[in-house]
């Protein structure tokens, strides 16, 4: 049986005798069968990755990487690889590791070489390169999307386990959906670019290829640490990969733009009714403003950063451009002080108007690509379908989201189908839960391989507190913002003890419900248990109006977390819904239309 190369199987395998250097001798065997001399414009010497496998010595399992294989996007430095963008004459050895190159060999990964790149991570298509292009894993007739196109194609093909890309305009998600696995591109500021050549400093993002979102996840993790180095690092919030809320509004665009790919617009909608079947509420949203950043990015000034990132390689080196990439980042010595001031005041105009659009919403839901593009067509319109390719990513990091491109489905025509989960910097872990439960099983990448069956998602450590919420802050209620807000993190739908009593309360804005303790009920109310950590609980406590309060709640498992309750007082006037068995049960029914 062919040896999966998720982490965890691999791990499973190290942890029954499996060798770290059969391993090694796997992947040089998967990368000669694979026959495709574009996925790497650097390889390291098997022989020298032997000898680093057999350093590891026993397996060890509380190294979260033991002898798992990597690949790097060759705008990342990695010690003693050259370091070349897809530009040979840009190359140089670097002599120490990137930041999060040097922080996942420390777990225990190992790195396999330097992948293929659009140059200077210009580009979405993956062909922008002097090296030959990596072939599309699913069909080698199809572009492999850029700009971190080897790294995309080496984890599609069962080479290594996870590959490291970056992501400006969407080079970590575009590759990711044209190939069918995973692309993870965190907060800005959350992973080091520290060791990265740049694109744009201030718009650039590490980004993780993966088979399965537990795997991107799981390096994301170890990589997520701020970095006194690199002056756009972050300290970012790294929630576990805990449960999903069983509620969740996720916005999408009201008009969409596939250019006439009707099986791509298919497999959209598709995923949209899975969205719904996993208890999501699909609320249409216009994205004229969002279309409108997204052109900022490169119709803009923005594109003048792509210059300064390399002005003075390219001021003595332009000839070694690729004609395009050139083409591109030259354009920005038209550009003044002026047109970039104006662009950023653009963009802020934007960014205000988008904000309460955003705040409606948990996350968004985008096509990843809205179509697919042959290697013929791509020659045909090459700036064109650039831009196609970027409609639903370019505005991504300018409005400063987080996202995660999963793979939905086989299209009728076998191309496959991803969509992109978004969300406001910090939300990573909420919308890679929705993208770990919506990955559609159809083979991982183009290896045939499945997905593991699902372990139950960590707890919470015990530095949390547990919070019981009963109406209007459950999942998909109108004041949930206020505890995601806070960092809040969903832990279960639980049902409190018998002797509880649930009202709707008169007068309140939105419609609050309100839970009392009775000992003549005998009906349990269904809940939520949200947990937060003590300073953010302190703070959500003392903004509970009344006549809400916090008190214990005692529920059916036997825990008594502290959760809302409402004083006495309140209740006349208040109907008594405890039948319905829940405010949200309540609310369907009130929606529900009568009959005449």
């Amino acid at each position: 049986m062919m040896l999966q190369f998720d982490i965890e199987s691999l791990l499973d395998a190290y942890a029954r005798g499996l060798s770290p250097l059969a391993v090694i001798e796997t992947v040089y065997d998967r990368l000669e069968a694979a026959a495709d001399p574009g996925i790497f414009i650097h390889l390291a010497p098997k022989e020298a990755l032997l000898r680093e496998a057999a350093a590891l010595g026993e397996f060890d399992p509380a190294v979260p990487l033991w002898g798992v294989p990597f690949a790097v996007k060759d705008n990342i430095d990695v010690a003693g690889m050259p370091t070349t963008a897809a530009c040979p004459a840009f190359s140089h050895v670097p002599q120490i590791d990137a930041t999060v190159v040097a922080l996942l060999k420390r777990a225990g990964a190992l790195c396999i070489g330097k992948t293929n790149m659009d140059q200077f991570a210009t580009g979405l298509v993956g062909v922008r390169t002097p090296y030959p292009v990596p072939r599309n894993a699913i069909d080698p007739t199809l572009a492999p999307g850029g700009s971190s196109s080897g790294s995309a194609v080496v984890v599609a093909r069962g080479i290594v386990a996870f590959a490291l890309g970056t992501d400006t305009a969407g080079s970590g998600r575009i590759p990711a959906g044209l190939n069918n696995i995973v692309g993870l591109k965190p907060t800005l500021g959350a992973l080091s670019t520290s060791g990265v050549t740049p694109a744009c400093r201030s718009l650039d993002c590490v980004s993780i290829f993966a088979l399965t979102v537990e795997d991107a996840y799981r390096v994301f993790e170890i990589t997520a640490t701020h970095d006194a180095s690199d002056p756009f690092s972050k300290r970012v919030p790294k929630a576990p990969l805990g449960a999903r809320p069983p509620r969740l509004r996720v916005g999408v665009p009201a008009e969409l733009r596939f250019f006439g790919d009707a099986l791509m617009e298919a497999g959209y909608e598709a995923a949209l009714g899975r969205l719904v079947r996993l208890g999501c509420q699909i609320v249409a949203l216009p994205f004229d403003d969002f279309h409108a950043v997204a052109d900022l990015l490169y119709r803009g000034a923005f594109v003048a950063e792509r210059y300064a990132a390399i002005r003075e390689f390219i001021e003595t080196n332009e000839a070694a451009l690729h004609p395009i990439t050139r083409a591109i980042i030259c354009g920005a010595t038209r550009l003044s002080a002026v047109d970039a001031f104006e662009s950023v005041y653009a963009l802020r105009a934007l960014q205000a108007r988008i904000e309460p659009l955003l705040a409606s919403v948990d996350l968004l839901c985008v096509p990843t690509a809205p179509t697919h593009y042959t290697l013929a067509e791509i020659a045909a319109e090459p700036i064109d379908a650039n831009t196609r390719l970027g409609t639903y990513t370019n505005f991504v990091n300018l409005l400063d989201l987080c996202g995660v491109a999963v793979p939905v489905g086989a299209l009728a025509d076998g191309r496959p189908a991803s969509v992109t989960l978004l969300a406001p910097a910090n939300r990573d872990a909420l919308i890679a839960a929705l993208a770990r439960d919506l990955h559609a099983d159809n083979g991982l990448g183009a290896t045939g391989w499945r997905r593991r069956p699902r372990a139950a998602p960590p707890a919470d450590d015990g530095e949390r507190i547990e919070i019981v919420v009963v109406g209007a802050h459950l999942s998909g209620m109108p004041l949930n913002g206020e505890l995601t807000a806070l960092g809040a993190r969903f832990s279960r739908v639980a049902l409190t003890a018998p002797g509880y009593r649930l009202y709707a309360l008169a007068g309140q804005t939105p419609p609050k419900p309100g839970l009392i303790r009775d000992e003549t009920g005998s009906g349990a109310v269904e809940i939520e248990v949200w947990t937060l950590d003590v300073a953010a609980f302190g703070r959500f406590v003392a903004s509970v109006p009344s006549p809400l309060c916090i008190g214990t709640v005692r529920l059916a498992d036997e825990s008594a977390p502290k959760g809302f309750l409402v004083e006495p007082a309140a209740l006349n006037g208040a109907a008594d819904i405890t039948g319905h068995g829940g405010w949200r049960a309540y609310c369907l029914a009130l929606a529900e239309p009568r009959s005449t």
